[in-house]
């Protein structure tokens, strides 16, 4: 029904890609080097796209203090900055697509509904039980599109956490890629614009590892080539739990004198992902640090658990 996996060659094409919901902070910049350092490593190209498509959730003027913060870091991204808030035409006719192959249908059914009949719960909020998969009830409205997912187990090796297989049915069931009252969802939006992109290697924090599954699926079902993936370690709080957008934050807007501090960020970003910079570059610019940083990254190196970013003193 879908077809096998296919991984696209070539030269490397990665990418970043924020959501301006907040400042950049310790995560992002972990997930801005990780990905640059993969991608650049082998010479290839990295790509900035700004995954602003939730617009109430968007922060006025964080996109181009994003922008200017990654300047004054020491990146350099190829071509144009992509925004998926002016890409809907894009999603809206991918969701078509899907709809006239009968690969998805409208739901109706609310979040109440859903929790009364399903199995389980999984990480991200409740299995679907196929309610509305054979059509709406005469009494429905449309509150969503979702994607039909099949008895199968998506697999995939991920170049930092290993083997992952999920089992999208009893996972999370049939999907929502568009809600009527909002945006389309994620997971379409970032398989639509990766294919567009020629994307073929994501790296990116591990909070999205269990989602990638569901994104290998569109990409099969549609027909595109799946990129390598490799998901980085999570910067922590003191306790372990989730660094937040407001803690820690990596950025012009929030004061402080980060074209002083940039250097030695770097520095600890790379320790942090398991890296072991030379003590030469103390005092080294962004740029010389990056250089260092793609000539020597090893993917082995970088640990699998998340852990509190260690800050050197300057």
């Amino acid at each position: 029904m879908i077809e096998s996996l296919n991984q696209r060659s070539g030269p490397v094409v990665g990418r970043f890609a924020p959501s301006p919901t907040g400042p950049m902070h310790l995560g992002s910049l972990v997930a801005a080097l990780g990905s640059y350092l993969m991608a650049k490593r082998s010479g290839g190209t990295w790509l900035l796209r700004m995954e602003d498509l939730d617009l109430p959730r968007v922060v006025p003027g964080i996109a181009d203090d994003m922008l200017r913060t990654l300047e004054t870091l020491g990146f350099a991204w190829d071509g144009e900055v992509v925004y998926q808030s002016r890409r809907t035409e894009f999603y809206r006719a991918a969701a078509a697509l899907l709809v006239e192959r009968g690969l998805a249908y409208p739901c109706g059914c609310t979040r109440s509904e859903i929790a009364q009949i399903a199995s389980a719960p999984h990480e991200e909020g409740l299995v679907y039980p196929g309610i509305c998969r054979d059509g709406l009830a005469p009494q429905k409205v449309e509150r969503a599109l979702r994607v039909k997912v099949y008895d199968e187990v998506i697999s995939f090796n991920d170049q930092v956490m290993g083997h992952y297989s999920q089992h999208l049915t009893g996972s999370c069931g049939d999907f929502v890629i568009h809600r009527a009252d909002g945006p389309y969802a994620y997971h379409l939006a970032v398989v639509v614009d990766d294919a567009a992109s020629g994307v073929n290697q994501v790296v990116r924090g591990a909070d999205l590892l269990s989602s990638t599954p569901r994104q290998i699926y569109l990409q099969r079902i549609f027909g595109y080539p799946t990129p390598s993936y490799a998901h980085l370690p999570l910067v922590s709080g003191p306790a372990g739990s989730k660094l937040s957008k407001r803690d820690n934050a990596v950025s012009l807007a929030a004061g402080g004198n980060l074209a002083a501090e940039a250097g030695s960020l770097l520095l600890d970003a790379l320790r942090f992902l398991g890296q072991n910079p030379l003590r030469e570059l103390l005092g080294a610019s962004p740029t010389e640090i990056l250089t260092w940083g793609v000539q020597h990254f090893e993917i082995a190196a970088v640990p699998k658990a998340s852990a509190p970013f260690q800050r050197t003193p300057l």
